[in-house]
């Protein structure tokens, strides 16, 4: 009688998608990992026996579940068009691969699938359309399954992609760039650091693997919006910075956007979750290690 769930993690090379692997892996469960052959598995750590990696470019999908008998997929791969990518590039990760998984996890007994979405309009660019669309196909599916979306905010940590706002606001003061382009800096933003984000999403998952069929909704931030102008001007003193001149108003807002979401964290601390870390507290962090890392160039 199998007696551990086992969990199909996409993502898992990513920022997000590792961190959650550890957590995933500390929480008893076997993960598989669907990755590309050209994807870098260096971020790949789990406990002997508790991780398989599983090639997309070979994976029969249908026996894979089969044989696997999976109880959740948890889709943390992502691409957010940062680079340049055309759109049907941002409807494979975000759209196509997720459908293709639910529809062949349903028909093969899937208990739950969770999906990573972003509280960004659908206007705002091709990446939050592609999560609208997939958003619409999880609900579709919630009549045969546990379907559940988890919302998230801006998050960050240390050893991020450079092409994030804050590793790339970090990295700059700590370098002691000249000055920073930035908008006017009046929307507010709700960061939360990767661990609390990794916690919550440890509890919706347990919590979702216990329910039946349905579509569960979840949004996961810190609570405690900031304006860009002071997240930046934190990062700037935590660096020690005195020279960089912050260059607010020099980009225009993009069109479409959004000053100030209100995010609803009753339903993910109805399961016992609470953010741990301050804003203060996870830059510092992040802060730290950039530095040590550009230390050791």
């Amino acid at each position: 009688m199998k007696s551990k769930r086992t969990i199909l993690l996409t993502g898992a090379t990513g920022f997000l998608g590792s961190n959650l692997l550890g957590t995933l892996t500390a929480d008893g469960y076997d993960i598989m990992v669907l990755a590309r052959r050209s994807s870098d598995l260096s971020r790949l750590k789990a406990p002997p026996g508790k991780l398989r990696v599983v090639y997309a470019e070979d994976c029969d999908y249908e026996a894979l579940f089969r044989e696997s008998r999976i109880d959740a997929v948890v889709h943390c791969a992502t691409n957010y068009g940062r680079r340049m990518d055309f759109p049907v590039s941002v409807l494979e990760a975000n759209l196509m691969l997720p459908l293709k998984l639910l529809q062949i996890g349903q028909a093969s007994g899937l208990k739950c699938f969770l999906n990573t979405d972003t509280i960004l309009d659908k206007r705002v660019n091709y990446y939050s359309l592609s999560k609208s669309q997939f958003r619409d196909w999880l609900k579709l599916y919630s009549g045969k399954l546990a379907c559940v979306n988890v919302s998230l905010e801006h998050f960050y940590g240390p050893d991020d992609d450079d092409s994030k706002f804050v590793t790339w606001a970090v990295q700059a003061l700590i370098n002691g760039s000249p000055k920073l382009e930035l908008t006017p800096g009046y929307q507010k933003r709700d960061f939360i650091y990767i661990d609390d984000v990794c916690g919550a999403f440890s509890a919706v998952l347990r919590n979702c693997l216990l329910k039946g069929s349905g579509f569960y909704s979840y949004e996961v931030g810190s609570g405690e919006p900031v304006t860009i102008r002071d997240f930046v001007a934190l990062i700037k003193r935590l660096a020690r910075n005195e020279a960089t001149a912050l260059d607010f108003g020099a980009i225009p807002y993009r069109e479409n956007e959004v000053m100030e979401h209100a995010t609803d964290l009753s339903g993910v601390m109805a399961l016992g979750w609470r953010p741990k870390v301050s804003l203060r507290d996870g830059l510092a962090r992040t802060v730290e290690f950039e530095t040590r890392r550009r230390g050791d160039k």
